[in-house]
This record gives structure tokens, sequence and C-alpha cells, in this order.
């Protein structure tokens, strides 16, 4: 079998922001709903599996369908805001698209499932269009809609199946917002109502079954802080018929029957517990799994909830006395985040994760020393909205990339001390913004500019704790990295203060203690109040949300005004002289490129050219060209004068542009890039045109003032889709061929190889060598492509630093890779590992 061209080597993504979307699967796997896909994470290898895409809207709940006999799972069910559920299945270790049952006539928001006999599947889910559907799946991959209960005006938040004890019979619980939990049973073929549960005061966010022996247990939870916790079991045609006996106090039983099959049967239900312990709105309870011990089924009682108070607890009956305490509390303390959507706890019980309001997962594990302790986990994370621009550092080492959340996140590669490969993570998250972001470019290793949506640029600048992290990550030595960047005045980190937009620094003396003669006396109101969040972080594991979210940011070092709207996008020059920068425009005197110093960081010069946005610039690898491509379909090409004695900083004048008639492309050029030697550049466009120009430098002189005529140098690629991303590969492929990669509307990737010589009347000059399949594409638009700048994998060469003496093979073999990063309006970062030798 040869070797894949293409191989995904990560994905940062997060999970949705509504509850219900998240599902641990008996297998180990946790399921969440990621934008339109469902990614399926492995916890202990620290590293998304598999993303599904079927769903064209958003994935609102997605559930794990349990075997009774607890093997992992089969199937997993999803449903969405494009009012369908969708079942997968899991065939060879791969997991497909098995059916979808369409009927609701909105977005369905929970979802549940259990195997009937002959290895059906029921199916329950509830949707915004106020009904509850039971569908049953067959193995012809039919699905059918058995019932649809109507709710009028009142929407279901949660549904769960389980099935009565001592019989085959389902049984439905709905909780909603009217306050009530609902319980449904199905016999001789019809879904009848067998009673309300009163007892909440607000919506019921969630609702769950477990079977307990011969018995069952439905755990509710409310916006009224409350979880109940009710018992239904069956009784004895005798039970039902004796007369209550006054003198004892019990609980008020709530009696139904259900016939099946002409066999009448009576079952009670009584409240077993209320519990209070949370401070805001409960939004989830998971039951623990259960688990097969000696050939029998053993299900430990303990109940995890998640609430709105950054809270997560887990309930359970106190050995004497069974009544209901709480045994642990785990959550965040600080920060500006709100709560938990949900929690779910692993097969074994040695983990638990919630999801968070921002779409962060949080994990916590069972300390194996400390009996009853817990300690927080390494989990996946990525952005929760569209991730708009990436880069990669200069050497190649880590990757920025910013997105419509808000955030600029920092992911690099991280090797635990066993393991053979290096997992990416998320180590820092340099901005947290109170504007979308939309751009970014680095200065150097250390420091990068972004641009949102406001006027303003603003240049960052990692902190001394970041560059001494990052040296015990990537294993270089910390003294070449603080030489690097001015290590004297680096300060120790950054804090934003309340209701402020800027990152402030904050140096070594902010972070001394103060003495308690200090304490007494305070200077002003402000010293009451302390303004600093940050603490040093000294990391031996990839850090998790809270410490992400206050001790990672980087102090902002300048703001650049120039700009008359929101920002659009950036570029910077291979030499970090030089910035360009451009907004959104609708007029000619908007749609200027501005030049920035680096050295100054004053304003050098204003390029007018275009009539509408710049939406991509390039600087060529010489720094000699500047290139701009804009909405108006046109392209511009800028060339760096030779400086003079009266101005020494650099001046870019125009050298060659496209007018109405010369502009090949139809629609607005969504990108633009460089072949690595600088002679040629390439733009692709929404009129699913990729076309190559040039040539920019004669092959012979040297000389770069002697600039030829530019014009089409291949033949015109039409790529199918609109072409909203392109990237040259800064290596030549073997045969002397240019490796470009093409990023489309549709999420997909395509692999060219483009030879200059061949005829280009014929289109001979480009041929296909790859594309990402089904699994690896997006789902949504490709935003960026960036290569890495140099061959290999990041974290590989590394491993050899402190391996053994590497053959030539291995180097060798290390040199056929090449990466390439792919940001992506499904909310995800994608690194792809490539191998030349398999093109």
């Amino acid at each position: 079998m040869a070797a894949p061209v293409i191989e995904t080597c990560h994905v940062a993504c997060c999970a949705n922001r509504t509850p219900n979307v998240v599902s641990w699967g008996r297998g180990g796997t946790i399921a969440f709903g990621t934008c339109t896909s469902v990614a399926l994470y492995d916890p202990q290898e620290r590293r998304v599996e598999a993303v599904l895409n079927g769903h064209t809207g958003r994935v609102n709940t997605v559930q794990w369908i349990h075997r009774e006999d607890c093997a992992p799972e089969s199937h997993l069910v999803s449903g969405g805001s494009d009012n369908r559920l969708i079942v997968w299945e899991v065939k060879n270790g791969k997991v497909i698209q098995s059916l979808e049952c369409k009927g609701h006539t909105g977005p369905v928001c929970a979802v549940d499932a259990i195997y009937v006999e002959d290895s059906k599947i029921l199916v329950a889910s509830s949707a915004s269009d106020s009904t509850v559907r039971l569908w049953l799946c067959n193995e012809a991959k039919e699905a059918e809609c058995l019932h649809t209960l109507p709710f009028g005006s009142s929407f279901m938040m949660d549904v769960s199946l389980a099935l009565l004890p001592g019989s085959r019979v389902p049984i439905l619980a709905c909780g909603g917002d009217n306050s009530q939990v609902h319980l449904y049973v199905q016999s001789n073929g019809e879904l009848q109502k067998a009673m309300s549960l009163q007892g909440h005061e607000d919506w019921v966010r969630g609702v769950a079954w477990t079977s307990l022996g011969g018995e069952l247990l439905l755990a509710s939870c409310s916006q009224d802080c409350l979880i109940r916790v009710w018992r239904l079991c069956a009784k004895s045609g005798t039970d039902a018929r004796i007369e209550d006996n006054l003198t004892i106090i019990k609980m008020k039983e709530d009696v139904f029957e259900v016939k099946d099959r002409d066999v009448s049967s009576v079952f009670a239900v009584s409240l077993e517990t209320v519990l209070a312990g949370h401070e805001n709105w409960v939004y989830g309870v998971h039951w623990q799994p259960p688990l097969y011990k000696g050939g029998e089924l053993q299900q430990s009682l303990s109940l995890l909830s998640a609430s709105m108070d950054k809270t997560m607890i887990l309930w359970a009956p106190e050995e004497g006395s069974g009544v209901w305490v709480e045994q642990v509390r785990v959550g965040e303390v600080g920060g500006n985040t709100l709560g938990f959507y949900g929690c779910q706890m692993s097969p074994d019980g040695s983990m638990i994760v919630a999801h968070a309001f921002h779409g962060a997962l949080h994990l916590w594990c069972k300390d194996k020393d400390k009996e009853g302790h817990w300690r927080p986990g390494v989990v996946i994370s990525g952005h929760f909205n569209e991730v708009q621009d990436l880069s990669w550092d200069p050497d190649g080492e880590f990757i920025l990339s910013v997105g419509s959340d808000q955030t600029t996140r920092l992911f690099t590669p991280w090797r635990k001390q066993d393991a053979k490969q290096a997992n990416w993570h998320e180590i820092s998250r340099p901005q947290i913004h109170g504007y979308d972001m939309q751009c970014l470019a680095m200065v150097g290793r250390f420091q990068f500019v972004s641009g949102a949506d406001e006027k303003v640029l603003r240049v960052f600048q990692a902190p001394r704790n970041f560059v001494e992290n990052f040296a015990n990550i990537s294993g270089t030595s910390r003294e070449k990295l603080l030489t690097s960047s001015d290590s004297a005045n680096l300060p120790e980190g950054a804090s934003t203060p309340a209701l402020g937009l800027s990152n402030k620094a904050v140096f070594q003396g902010d972070l001394a203690p103060k003495t308690n003669e200090e304490e007494r006396q305070f200077n002003s109101v402000s010293d009451q109040y302390q303004e600093s969040y940050f603490h040093p972080l000294i990391m031996t594991e990839p850090p998790p949300e809270d410490h992400l979210l206050q001790n990672t940011l980087w102090p902002e070092v300048q703001k650049l005004y120039g700009h008359g709207f929101e920002m659009f996008c950036l570029a910077s020059d291979s030499a970090r002289a030089v910035v360009a920068s451009a907004c959104k425009a609708s007029k000619a005197e908007h749609a200027a490129v501005l030049l920035w110093s680096t050295a100054t960081w004053r304003q050098l010069q204003t390029l007018p050219c275009h009539t509408l946005t710049v939406t991509q610039m390039a600087f060529s690898p010489d720094a000699q060209l500047l290139l701009a491509v804009s909405r108006d379909r046109t392209w511009s090409l800028w060339r760096r004068n030779l400086p003079t004695p009266e101005s020494p900083e650099p001046q870019f004048s125009l050298y060659a542009h496209t007018g109405k008639d010369t502009a090949i492309h139809s629609r607005i050029i969504w990108s633009c890039d460089w072949s690595p030697d600088s002679k040629y550049f390439v733009t692709s466009s929404r009129d699913k045109k990729v076309i190559v120009w040039g040539p920019c430098r004669l092959e012979d002189s040297g000389n770069t003032m002697l600039l030829p005529e530019i014009k089409p140098c291949s033949s015109i690629l039409d790529v199918g889709d609109s072409a909203t991303a392109v990237a040259f590969c800064p290596v030549l492929c073997s045969d002397n061929s240019y490796l470009l990669a093409v990023g489309l509307e549709c999420g997909r990737i395509l692999l060219y190889r483009w030879s200059p010589g061949q005829e280009p009347a014929r289109g001979h000059d480009w041929s296909s060598c790859g594309e990402t399949d089904t699994s690896q594409s997006h789902a949504l638009r490709v935003k960026r492509l960036r290569w890495r700048p140099r061959t290999g994998r990041v974290g590989q060469e590394n491993h050899n630093k402190d391996g053994q003496t590497n053959g030539e093979s291995e180097v060798e073999e290390e040199s056929s890779w090449v990466q390439l990063a792919s940001a992506s309006a499904d909310h995800s970062v994608k690194i792809f590992n490539i191998n030349k030798r398999a093109l």
C-alpha cells in the first residue's frame, strides 16, 4: 500500500456552545459537536481521531448509543440546526453515516437512543418545533417516525430513554420549560402519558435514567438550582391493593399501569432525594456508567452535575445512612467566563469532563495517590467561532491563529515523557479581545501585530514567562531564546484591567508580595483592588483553560492608528522591517495600503491603487516586492526603492498592476502567495480560477532592478469551486516544479504541481497530485493556508536531538515531509503532514 500523500497531524477545535453536545463512549472516546461536524476525541492519546461531516447546520446534540453489555458502542446519533438527526455506525474502525431521520421543522436540541428487540434502535429527539419524536431505525437502514408528541407552546429541553424493569417496554422522560418532567410509556404500539412529576420551580434542563438492580432512578436538574432524583420500581399485584397503613410516614408514591401484550403491570414513582448545592442554573446531570466485573453488571450510585456557577459536583449516598451528599466539587475560580453547559464521566469513573459556555472542555482526573482528590487534566482546545487567519513563526516551531471568537491562540507540539510522538496543544492565549479578530502578522519569533473589527492595529510581544516555558517545551536553550528577544526589559507576563481592552505588562516588581505594613497603608483606592491577575506559570504539561485565560496573555507594546475602517489584512516582510496593513473599504481613499516601520512603529507610506477592500497581501521572500489583491478583482505589485541618504527607511513604488481590461479574474480575488524564489506569484478568486503570474526577476542577471513585463505564466486552472486560499510550498519538488495548495469554499484542500517550462496553452503545466478526503476536509470555507517555512515535521526533529545518532536515512526521511496549516470557518485549525515522495 502506497504511503498516503496527506495525513492529518492535528485538529484544534472545541465543543459547540449548547447543552447535550458532548458524550463519552464506553470505548473511551469522547464525541462532541464542533460547528457542523462531530469530532471523536481520544482523551488518553489527547488527539482527535476523526471528524464526521454530514450535517449542514450546527450540531446541537450528540449521544453514543450504549449497549447493555457495556461493550464499546457501534452507533452514535447526532442532531443539528439543519432539523435532521444522523445515526452514525462504526464499521471496521471507521465511523460512517448510516441513516438520517428527517421530519422535525425546527433545530434538534436533545436526543437519546436505546436498543430495543432485534437490535433495532429506538431514538427520541426533541426540537424547537415544540415536539418530541420517537423513531425506529432498523438494520435495513430505514428510519420511521413512530410517534410525534406535540407540546403546544412549550419546549422540551432534554429527553432520556430506558427500558422498564423486568420488561422490554421503553419509558421516555422529557423535561422542559413548564417545570415538569413528563413520563411516557410505549404499550401495545401506542405512546401513552404515564404521569407528570411536579416539584421543580423553573425550566427543567436535563433528565437522565439509570437502572439499579430491578429499579430505575431518574435524575432531573433545573434552573431552580436543584437536582431531583426519582425512584421507579415495579409493584407486585398484591402491593397495589393493600390499604395504606396510615401509621407509617413515607414518601408519596404515584402509580401507573402498563399493558404490554395483554400482561398488565403496575409501577410506582417516588421522590428519592433533592440535591441542593449549586448556586446557579444546573444544566446537566450524568450517572456514572455501569461496569462489568466478574461477569456481572455493577452500577455504582454516583451522579455528576454541571452548573452555570462554574462548578461540577459528584453526588453519592453515604454508606451508612443512605443520605445523598456532595462527595467532590471541582470547577473554575475567577476569570471572566460563564459556567458549564454539561458534564460526562469516563467509563471507569476516573475522569470527568465539563464543557463550558465558551466551548472549552475542562477535564479532571482522579488523583491516584490522594483519596478523594481530583486534579485538572490536559484536554483539547480550539476556537469557538470562525478562524480568520494563521501564521507560523519564522522558525516553524509554533502556530498563531486568530478568530471571530475574539481570541489569538498559540499552538505547538508537546511530547509526553514516554510518548512516541508529540501532540499539538494550545500553550498560550496571547490576546483575549473585545472585538472579533480578523488578521495577524508575525514580526520575528516573539512579536506579532494583530487586527480586529476596529480601526487600531495592536502589537504584542512575548513576556519572559512565555519564552522560558517555550524553551522547556521545545527543548531549546533558554539563554539562546532570551538573547534573541531583548531579555533585559522583558516583562514577566500581562493582564487585562477590568473593562479594558489592552493587555498591560506585569513586571517582576508587581509580583512581589506586599508586607503587612504596606498593606495597611493604601495610597489610593486602586491599591486596594489589585489590577493584576497574572501568576507566573512553570509548565510541566499544557495548561488548562483557566490558566490560558489569565496567565498566558502577552503584553501590548504599541497601537497603530491610521485606518478609517475595520482592519482586514496584514503582512510582514522576511527582513522584519516593514508591516503592511489594509482595512475594509468601499471607496478608493480607504482602500490604500499602509506601511509601518517595525523599528519605530511609525507610518512609513500610504500606497493608493485599489478602489475596494484589499483582501490579502504578501511580501516576496526576498523582501523586494509587495503584492496586494483586492475585491475590485485586480492585483497591484509594489517595488522597494533603493535606499538613499535622504530616506534610509524602505520606500515602495507601484511597479505593475492589472486594470479593468487586463484583469483575468472576473470576481473578487481572495488570496495570493509568492513562489519561494520570488520569481512568480499566484492569485486565486471566487471565479474558481487560479493563475500564476511572472516572471518578477530575470534568470541570469540577478539584478532585480531590470524587471520584465509581468503576465500570466500558467494556463488558467479551474478548481471547480470558489478558491478562497492559496499557498506556494517553500520547498520545490524533486523535478524543480512548484507545489501549491488551494483551499476551496466547500472546505476541500487540493494539491497541484506547476511546471513553468511546460506548454501553458494546453494546460499541461498543471498536474493534480492529491486532495483531502471527506474526513480530512473542513466542513466550511478554508480561510487561510500556510506552509511551514522549512521541511520536516515539528516535534519530530527535536526528538532526534536527544535520541540516538540518526542514520542518514532518517534525516532524509524527515526532509521528505512538509507541513501545511489551514484555518477555516468551521472553527478548526488543521495541520497536515504531506509526503513529497508520495506525490
